[in-house]
């Protein structure tokens, strides 16, 4: 917890502005590690990762790397932003691949199978 603090605080402030919005949590017996599948019996440790879990308990994106290498705190909070959008909608909404807030989305439906790219080229830019 203290790690994590420090970790936000002197860090991640300031590649995201105000640090990062959502609560981090440290698993010491690696209880939920396991549970993940992210615990390394061996080292008694968990490898580094991710979840996004909606307000249901549903996990809706995982990133699990090894810990050596650094995640994408941006890429976390587009993909929330774009996870928050589609559960307001309802499902009428859907986000394409590097969607940010303020872009076109895409309205999933038959008309749109074998389109996307179409839909893409037309508003989306690949930044």
């Amino acid at each position: 917890m203290f790690v994590h603090k420090m970790w936000n605080d002197d860090e991640l402030s300031k590649m995201v502005e105000g640090g990062v919005p959502f609560p981090m949590f440290s698993d010491p017996g690696g209880t939920i590690g396991k549970m993940y599948g992210v615990y390394d019996e061996g080292m008694g440790v968990e490898t580094r990762g991710r979840f996004i879990i909606d307000p249901d308990g549903n996990i809706q994106g995982f990133e699990v790397l090894t810990p050596s290498v650094g995640r994408n705190v941006s890429e976390t909070l587009r993909q929330i932003q774009a996870l928050q959008l589609v559960r307001a909608s309802d499902g009428t909404e859907a986000t394409p691949s590097g969607w940010k807030p303020g872009k076109k989305t895409l309205k999933p439906g038959v008309n749109l199978v074998g389109n996307v790219w179409r839909e893409w080229s037309t508003d989306m830019a690949f930044d």
